[in-house]
């Protein structure tokens, strides 16, 4: 929780990603929050407040993936949401011209983003940033598993990295203007 309010703060790609990863492990803990508590939530070593805040907040996300039920695979809408806005924001870079640096990056990974939406499980429902997410999620999870990598697909990764570091550096420029 602690981790996943910052991310949300800098850097929304990271937090959708991290958010993907909370929900693995709440998959692989079987939505019990006791098992979340020994293996998560206990190593923060928290106590009063703050512990039972970040227990509360394991508990609303088991509550809604049981409600979606995506007790086995997919994501919250609530981040599915946050990808669409990156997504809608995506668009308005490049459809409105409105970055020209942006729109040349996005031009140069147009070509390995259809590569690996042809690569996907479900390709048709996947907008750009889906993919460059759902790309280096797997990127990072063959790597947690020790995986052998290809050069070409590290590559690839840096690439969508880049890409999404950029869009979400602009995302949040564009938000933090919205506020003042």
């Amino acid at each position: 929780m602690i981790i996943a309010q910052e991310k949300k703060n800098t850097n929304l790609a990271e937090y959708i990603l991290y958010m993907w990863q909370v929900e693995d492990i709440i998959r692989a803990c079987s939505l019990d929050i006791e098992k979340i508590k020994q293996a998560i939530i206990n190593q923060y070593k928290l106590e009063g407040e703050k512990y039972d805040e970040v227990v509360y907040w394991y508990e609303n996300l088991i509550e809604m993936m049981n409600i979606e039920n995506i007790k086995e695979k997919g994501h919250l809408q609530i981040i599915k949401n946050n990808v669409n806005e990156l997504y809608d924001y995506h668009l308005h870079l490049i459809n409105e011209e409105k970055d020209v640096i942006y729109t040349s990056a996005f031009q140069e990974v147009a070509d390995l983003i259809a590569e690996f939406r042809m690569k996907m499980s479900s390709p048709v429902e996947s907008n750009d940033v889906d993919v460059c997410l759902t790309a280096l999620y797997g990127f990072l999870i063959l790597r947690l598993k020790k995986k052998e990598i290809s050069s070409e697909t590290e590559q690839a990764m840096k690439s969508f990295s880049k890409l999404l570091s950029m869009l979400t550096a602009k995302y949040k420029e564009f938000n933090t203007k919205d506020q003042k």
